[in-house]
């Protein structure tokens, strides 16, 4: 995000977060969480981008310190909020901004949709509900997958794997949040931000192995799917939490909610962004091929 404002023509990005960033000249540092903390950082501020993450009481704490910082200060700024998909919670079909946003997939869900309700009482914020975000310096979806897809742990899931997949490349976010901040009928709005042509996540799993060289894809049965979550995976979880004191990087689990959510079978419908925000997608096989020459390089993050 810092690297597509620093690129325009308007602006001059100011980097905050919640510790020191020595690679981006200028950064400071911030409680994001801590109303007059933000109010400090917001002064001289023109714009926001909001895309502080963390667990549920994180996401809730920031939305309440920095609408409520912005709504006291006298020139208010606008304020693009990064929101998610997960707002929507168990939703299925075609879903347009205007759906009720049920926050009842997770606490994550929820807290997504508990915190959109204060973005939306502040006049000059747009929303932006991203689906899958992919491409480099994605730990999930373009590292976790890659490395499940090449260990042949992940592949065609069947039924499992029919669900839709959301997937929105990382500077179609970029391009959507600076397009956010300088469309003056954006204000007030949200937008679903995905692929209008998403494929399904057996798909999406297919032509990420081609672009990883992975192939031929695995077919995963139910039998072994079960195993992967019953016995695999809580044992390679308690591997990742023991490699966090003493480094290394045990083989990723498969985890319940990922296997419940290439089931999911919810579209985002992405017009609305195409015409008040001119957005234009980037290509999926193109963008599959950033997302793994970044993770032949070392991928991580």
């Amino acid at each position: 995000m810092i690297a597509a404002l620093a690129a325009s023509d308007w602006a001059v990005p100011v980097a905050a977060g919640h510790r020191a960033r020595p690679d981006v000249p200028g950064a400071i540092v911030v409680d994001a969480t801590q109303a007059d903390a933000v109010a400090a950082a917001l002064t001289g501020i023109d714009g926001v981008i909001n895309c502080v993450a963390g667990d549920a009481e994180v996401i809730g704490r920031n939305a309440a310190a920095l609408f409520g910082a912005a709504a006291r200060l006298a020139a208010a700024p606008r304020i693009v909020h990064l929101s998610s998909m997960a707002a929507y919670g168990t939703t299925v079909g075609l879903v347009e901004e205007s759906a009720p946003l049920r926050g009842d997939w997770d606490p994550y869900s929820q807290a997504k949709a508990a915190a959109e309700s204060q973005a939306a009482a502040y006049p000059a914020s747009v929303i932006l509900r991203p689906g899958i975000v992919y491409g480099p310096g994605s730990p999930w979806w373009s590292d976790r997958i890659a490395r499940l897809l090449v260990a042949r742990r992940l592949g065609d899931l069947g039924a499992h794997g029919d669900g839709w997949c959301n997937l929105v490349h990382v500077d179609d976010v970029a391009k959507a949040a600076l397009l956010a901040l300088r469309t003056p009928s954006a204000s007030g709005q949200a937008f679903n931000i995905a692929s209008p042509s998403p494929p399904t996540w057996n798909g999406y799993f297919q032509r990420y192995a081609k672009a990883l060289g992975a192939v031929p894809v695995r077919r995963i049965s139910a039998r072994r799917l079960a195993m992967e979550l019953k016995l695999i995976a809580p044992a390679l979880k308690l591997a990742e939490i023991g490699a966090r004191f003493t480094g290394g990087a045990p083989p990723p689990p498969i985890r319940p909610w990922l296997v419940r959510l290439c089931a999911h079978e919810m579209r985002l419908a992405v017009g609305k962004a195409e015409t008040l925000l001119g957005m234009h997608w980037m290509d999926l096989d193109a963008g599959l091929k950033t997302a793994a020459d970044w993770f032949r390089k070392g991928g991580r993050t």
